[in-house]
């Protein structure tokens, strides 16, 4: 009976959308489990907005990969093409945008059960932004204008996440007090720089190009406020002499 591959998740704090080193981006593609991996962009949260597609296809194709786009918005796959495209990637790399839209548009088309059974067979699924929140069974979000908790994810993360925990105003007050009063469950606090994976729920890895960048696990303190705790992360550098990525 063959191996089950454990299922891994990545949480991005940036990437080709705002860096212009590479380094997540190069960072996560090494976390494939072939040497050049079916990477599959889904634009949702944004819209299919083109000019974010055209930006991943921009920084993708000179990479060792075979890089792909699910649009959504304007969808030709029927149920049994889309399944079988999805289940053929080797990672999934989810846009930023508005998370409580993409979650409704991937459960009006059936995708949130295709990438949990993508999970299972293996596909490494990843996101920044809203598409690090989906992941989790609960997120911090400004999808509804301004900054508030999100409680229906897909669940496949265990607790909940919070992006862009240095890089917008309000983001750090909000998630401690959201996780204080019960509204969101301990959780994962992500600030811009930084890459993180799990497997099999567990955190197994946390990466930053920036070395300020932080992870934070932040958890109820029992007394109606929160703990908070740095978690060490592995710095990422760009070789010597490599070219800038273009954005």
């Amino acid at each position: 009976m063959p191996d089950v591959p454990e299922p891994r998740l990545a949480l991005l704090g940036g990437g080709f959308s705002s860096d212009d080193d590479g380094l997540l981006d190069d960072w996560l593609l090494g976390q494939a489990r072939v040497a050049r991996p079916r990477v599959c962009f889904v634009p949702t949260a944004s819209g299919d907005a083109p000019g974010y597609v055209e930006q991943f296809l921009a920084a993708f194709r000179p990479r060792a990969c075979t890089p792909s786009v699910l649009p959504l918005f304007r969808r030709e796959a029927d149920d049994r093409e889309l399944r079988a495209f999805l289940l053929a990637q080797d990672v999934v790399y989810v846009g930023g945008g508005n998370t409580a839209n993409l979650l409704a548009v991937w459960r009006a088309h059936g995708v949130d059960r295709i990438l949990g059974e993508a999970l299972q067979r293996g596909t490494l699924l990843s996101g920044i932004s809203a598409g690090a929140n989906c992941w989790a069974e609960g997120s911090h979000t400004d999808s509804f204008g301004p900054l508030t908790h999100l409680s229906d994810g897909l669940g496949l993360l265990p607790g909940s996440v919070c992006p862009h925990y240095d890089g917008e105003p309000g983001r750090r007050p909000s998630y401690r007090a959201a996780v204080a009063n019960g509204a969101l469950p301990a959780g994962w606090a992500v600030e811009d720089g930084v890459g993180v994976l799990f497997a099999g729920g567990r955190l197994v890895d946390v990466v930053s190009r920036r070395e300020e960048a932080r992870l934070y696990r932040v958890e109820p303190d029992g007394d109606g406020g929160v703990r908070e705790r740095a978690v060490p992360a592995r710095r990422l550098y760009q070789e010597e002499g490599a070219p800038k990525r273009a954005r």
